[in-house]
């Protein structure tokens, strides 16, 4: 008990010491202690703009997919089969420098009859699935006796830093397109 007020009676002194001493008044390190607590998250937030800017870009790409697939096959009155691949291979090319085995395309000609009631009269895909019987309009493209050609793309996007946060993200759009002289015949099939 006595060492240990004896020691405590000390103590005011060498905090005093301490601060007059050469080490307490040393800054030279403070720069590197700073830059220790922040870099980590500055790099954090340079990655998560990095990631979410390649997200946005793939984003829009997939949207000039879908508009581009709509556009090509709408202004057209006869499509055949080598029309169709040279259609989806310019529409999937719009999508590069991301890989494009990732990308799914389908194309949908629709029948509007007298009730409104949309039906599929042909459709073709790449890497996805065909559209068959009937589909669900948004209400104001619904116009009686009247054809759509239908648009869909869709991409499994994979964050390069973030995947074991959020795995693959599904882009994706649509575009509805009426046909600009009739509506496309394709490999015989025709949309009327």
């Amino acid at each position: 008990m006595l060492i240990h007020r004896i020691h405590l009676r000390r103590l005011p002194r060498f905090v005093a010491r301490l601060r007059r001493s050469r080490f307490a008044r040393d800054r030279r390190g403070v720069s590197a202690v700073e830059f220790a607590l922040i870099a980590p998250i500055m790099i954090g937030l340079y990655f998560g703009c990095v990631e979410v800017s390649d997200a946005v870009a793939v984003d829009r790409k997939v949207s000039l997919t879908a508009a581009a697939l709509a556009n090509l096959s709408a202004q057209v009155t006869t499509i055949t089969s080598n029309d169709m691949t040279n259609i989806l291979d310019a529409s999937g090319a719009i999508v590069q420098p991301y890989d494009a085995s990732k990308l799914k395309m389908t194309i949908t000609c629709i029948t509007i009859d007298a009730s409104k009631k949309a039906t599929v009269k042909w459709s073709v895909t790449r890497n996805g699935t065909a559209k068959s019987g009937t589909v669900t309009l948004p209400t104001a493209l619904a116009v009686a006796n009247t054809q759509l050609v239908m648009a869909e793309a869709s991409y499994a996007y994979t964050p390069i830093v973030g995947y074991t946060i959020t795995g693959s993200i599904n882009l994706s759009d649509k575009m509805y397109m009426a046909p600009r002289q009739t509506a496309p015949n394709y490999n015989g099939a025709s949309c009327t």
